[in-house]
């Protein structure tokens, strides 16, 4: 018996499968940035260079995410996911025999591509599962790239104390195999698919102009954020970018439909989307700093370890799974957007937290279990607010432009982040005061968020939810 015949009576076992993709790629994502200084030492590179490891990464998931949405909504989901699964394979396997930073770097661009599986599993999910499961399943998958990064955080002191660097690859690709060998057997293929053909000059502004903006944000530190360099990529990434809305708009088979992100419900949850991302990203960077400061000469911090660190972003992991799979209950009774709110809410609430009891361990636990219920809570309900405001055949596509929102916050929260705290250095180390300070921003940004969020259509009637689904814009 054919097993995708079988498997599409058993959405527990494709969402497993998919799932476990998910997460293998959220780890690759923050596994490696509390290891950097243990990697730059062992290939007796430089800081900036080692840097190249994140920022790569990021550039090339950033990219390719969108345009492989696209390809699973003209060529079928599972096919191209099975596609960047292998890409995500041969990327990781490359990274763990890299002996070199140059061979590093490229590897990890390989790695970007696996930004895909998301855009791609929300589609199969749309499309095969019981409706009554479509939203509790987006909602698990979307916050397990929420999860993925803080168990990254957790896991790499104590891979990297115990082990080595190359470690941090080796485990996940153990992951990412058995996924690709049971997406193969157990993801079944949607029939539903846009024929039409991938804008080519539209992917490529894209993909310039994204690359030109987030590589200013990410060197603007060690450039200089007023020099003619940052300046100078900023303004031509912004350039090509509008030249690829122009292009879009006048394409007769966009990329990216620009219609689509013009419906109300599009535009303000990527909004907070981007804001959200400022939020986690900066956690990320910041919390471990702090923790890891030596009170004596910093006045601040509690000399942890980087497994220690790693502890104090435990209680997040845990509750945005827990969040993550509760919210598909709320959704159903309430709608996507309360969840939203108050997830939102929760994480603003993390940083007010981090503000005025930074100095005391329980406050730092205290603000991580509260960001990890926001997180899971908003990251969910992000993606099915999205998915409900789009046409079944824009699934991927639109989940994946969601999902560069998010990370394209993170490199601009985590960016600006890094820079408040090099602005105030005190006997070689940032002062309490810089610490603060990003609290304050990061914040202010998920206040923005919240504020947004007021805005964003509810749960519309059945009647008018069917309409916006036909039309593809907001009811």
């Amino acid at each position: 018996m054919n097993p995708q015949a079988t498997d599409r009576r058993a959405p527990s076992l494709t969402l497993a499968v998919l799932a476990l993709g998910g997460v293998a790629y959220a780890l690759l994502q923050s596994l490696v940035a509390p290891a950097l200084p243990d990697i730059q030492k062992e290939l007796n590179t430089t800081p900036s260079a080692v840097a190249w490891v994140l920022t790569g990464y990021l550039l090339s998931a950033s990219v390719a995410t969108p345009i492989v949405g696209r390809l699973g909504d003209m060529f079928g989901k599972a096919r191209v996911l099975m596609i960047v699964l292998v890409i995500l394979c041969f990327g990781t396997a490359l990274a763990a025999v890299a002996s070199s930073i140059g061979v590093l770097i490229i590897a990890r661009v390989i790695q970007g591509v696996g930004g895909g599986i998301f855009p791609l599993a929300f589609g199969i999910i749309r499309d095969e599962f019981p409706r009554e499961k479509v939203a509790g399943a987006i909602g698990l998958m979307s916050a397990l790239l929420g999860i993925g990064g803080g168990l990254g955080i957790v896991l790499a002191g104590v891979i990297v104390d115990n082990l080595s660097y190359h470690w941090l690859f080796w485990l996940p690709l153990v992951a990412i195999v058995i996924s690709a060998v049971a997406t193969h057997f157990y993801v079944p293929e949607s029939p539903i698919k846009t024929p039409g053909k991938i804008n080519w000059v539209a992917a490529g502004l894209m993909s310039l102009g994204l690359a030109g903006v987030l590589l200013a944000v990410s060197e603007g530190q060690s450039w200089g954020w007023l020099s003619g360099k940052t300046i100078g990529l900023f303004v031509v990434g912004l350039l090509l970018l509008a030249a690829w809305v122009r292009t879009e708009f006048r394409s007769d088979e966009p990329l990216v439909d620009m219609n689509m992100m013009r419906i109300k419900g599009v535009w303000t949850t990527n909004l907070v989307a981007l804001l959200l991302g400022v939020g986690m990203y900066s956690s990320f960077i910041l919390v471990p700093q702090l923790v890891q400061a030596d009170p004596d000469a910093a006045g601040y911090g509690f000399g942890s370890t980087v497994t220690q660190a790693g502890l104090f972003m435990l209680p997040s992991a845990f509750f945005m799974l827990f969040a993550g799979a509760f919210a598909g209950k709320l959704e159903a009774r309430f709608g996507s957007k309360p969840p939203l709110m108050v997830g939102t809410a929760f994480t603003a609430a993390a940083f007010l937290l981090l503000i005025v009891a930074h100095d005391q361990k329980l406050g730092i636990y205290l603000s991580s279990a509260l960001q990890g219920i926001g997180i899971g809570l908003a990251f969910a309900s992000l993606a099915n607010l999205i998915v409900q405001n789009v046409r079944q055949d824009q699934t991927g596509v639109a989940t994946g432009m969601n999902t560069v929102m998010r990370s394209l916050g993170g490199a601009i929260g985590g960016q600006i982040a890094a820079a408040i705290l090099a602005s105030e250095i005190v006997n070689q180390v940032p002062s309490e005061d810089a610490f603060t300070i990003a609290f304050v921003f990061c914040f202010v940004a998920l206040l923005v968020g919240l504020a947004t969020s007021l805005i964003i259509p509810g749960r519309p009637r059945p009647d008018r939810a069917r309409g916006a689904v036909a039309t593809g814009t907001e009811a």
